[in-house]
């Protein structure tokens, strides 16, 4: 039997335990809130006044090549700690989400006309999310890597790998989001990035006890699989009569869909539909007018060459997938925004002066060299929808780059049950798209939206939104 003195004894080691666990996890939150307070934004040049917080900066994810990616948080308007984390992605490969998601499309500011100043856009997602943008992989945006070498060999295995480590370290950083739900989001060549860091993502949480609560995924105008994606788009190009009966089949009848490079005939096929019978449009958005340079206060000698000057093909994706995405001039605006030394400063990027090469919207040597990329997600779809994730997957219906066929033709090999099948929904008493719900998938079109959804229908982007996070489907009257 203890005596007293041996229980006090006792006694004192279990007290000053406790009390030097207590200060570690002082010393921890108190580490943790110095990084989030140093990433704060106290307002960017030209922002009107807001209530909600931001923070931007940069979250390294690998010591050995100095790879470092760059984010923008905008807390939700209201009540942020109970509203879930939105993660936005855009694709290219190569683009960035500052320039595209949260400047064009979800954020909560747009830039005006002179670069000089931002204002608010009504209809931005933080009204219901707390939006999270990300700019990756290294090479993209602000992000950077020490070793110039990774701009010439990265590609999506690794932009997924690098992106789990962002997240696991941002929430370190964060720790009041760590059990909060999260939803990964994006469009364009994102149709790659998304579900791949969903499948890293659970993936890791059969590993460790600090699991990331992923809820689900939700990506528009998707780049999905190499073989339905290009055929849906020869088909949207012919059935919205922007090529000749004698094209379309030519292109049916020379391009291999499957193969990541054409044939010099397909290749040729290809541009002399681009150069002598698409015309002057815009194929981001075939029925809106293509930005008038002269009516652009940034020229592209401020801000280098237009998507329609490039004309680049989406390597990964044969000759079928353009770099970038719409451009009504808005593009110009950000890369003369983003590249004023103020406004880096407010926002904590290019901190050292260091990274060589202006911001861009896109980057061509990214985009140029992507090295490693998925013919297919469709098997990735099949695994997390058998893991119970929540997808949605919308689609402009004038979009001519990975337009909606292309999105129907590879959602279909899914060979999915119909639960609610085919119906119109509604925005504002009218008809804003068409959806139907599967097991495991929700599918819906957005009525005259091009490739960035959000920036031609805002509105309804918002209802999509907000239904995906309600997990109900799109409203029917």
């Amino acid at each position: 039997m203890a005596t007293k003195s041996e229980t006090n004894s006792a006694l004192i080691s279990i007290i000053a335990s406790v009390f030097i666990f207590l200060a570690l996890v002082s010393v921890t939150n108190a580490s943790a809130s110095h990084e989030e307070e140093a990433d704060r934004i106290l307002a960017l040049p030209g922002q009107p006044e807001v209530s909600f917080h931001q923070f931007s900066g940069y979250v390294t994810v690998s010591e050995a090549a100095g790879r470092a990616l760059f984010y923008w948080l905008t807390e939700a308007v209201h009540q942020p700690s109970s509203k879930p984390l939105v993660i936005w992605l855009n694709g290219g490969p190569g683009c960035s989400s500052v320039a595209y998601g949260a400047s064009e499309e979800i954020g909560p500011f747009r830039i005006n006309k002179e670069a000089s100043g931002l204002y608010l856009n009504k209809y931005s997602w933080n009204k219901f999310a707390n939006l999270l943008f990300l700019e990756t992989p290294a090479g993209v945006g602000f992000s950077y890597s020490n070793m110039s070498s990774d701009l010439f060999d990265t590609g999506d295995r690794r932009t997924a790998e690098d992106s789990l480590q962002f997240l696991i370290r941002w929430m370190d950083r964060f720790p009041r989001y760590k059990n909060r739900p999260i939803y990964l989001t994006g469009e364009s060549y994102a149709g790659h990035y998304v579900p791949q860091l969903a499948r890293e993502i659970v993936h890791y949480n059969t590993k460790t006890k600090h699991k990331i609560n992923l809820k689900g995924f939700m990506v528009g105008n998707a780049v999905t699989d190499n073989y339905y994606d290009n055929l849906g788009t020869v088909n949207y190009w012919w059935s919205h009569a922007m090529i000749s009966d004698k094209t379309y089949h030519q292109l049916m009848n020379t391009c291999d869909f499957r193969r990541q490079k054409e044939s010099n005939q397909c290749e040729s096929v290809y541009y002399y539909a681009m150069d002598q019978e698409f015309g002057s449009i815009d194929q981001y958005n075939i029925y809106a007018p293509p930005c008038n340079k002269s009516d652009a206060t940034a020229t592209a000698t401020a801000t280098g060459p237009t998507r329609r000057d490039m004309h680049l093909p989406h390597r990964p994706h044969s000759i079928f997938r353009k770099l970038r995405g719409y451009d009504p001039c808005t593009e110009q605006y950000a890369e003369i925004y983003y590249n004023r030394p103020d406004v880096q400063k407010a926002l904590h990027a290019n901190t050292t002066g260091r990274i060589p090469y202006k911001w861009t919207a896109c980057s061509e040597t990214l985009n140029r060299n992507w090295n490693e990329s998925d013919n297919s997600i469709l098997p990735i779809y099949r695994e997390l929808i058998a893991a119970g994730l929540r997808i949605w997957v919308f689609s402009g219906d004038v979009d001519a780059v990975v337009p909606v066929t292309a999105t129907r033709y590879s959602l279909a090999q899914l060979k999915l049950d119909t639960t609610v099948p085919w119906y119109p929904w509604y925005v504002d008493k009218q008809v804003g798209g068409w959806s139907e719900v599967y097991k495991g998938l929700t599918f819906a079109t957005v009525r005259g939206a091009g490739h960035e959804v959000p920036l031609f229908k805002p509105k309804a982007a918002l209802e999509l939104l907000r239904s995906f996070l309600r997990g109900e489907p799109l409203p029917k009257s």
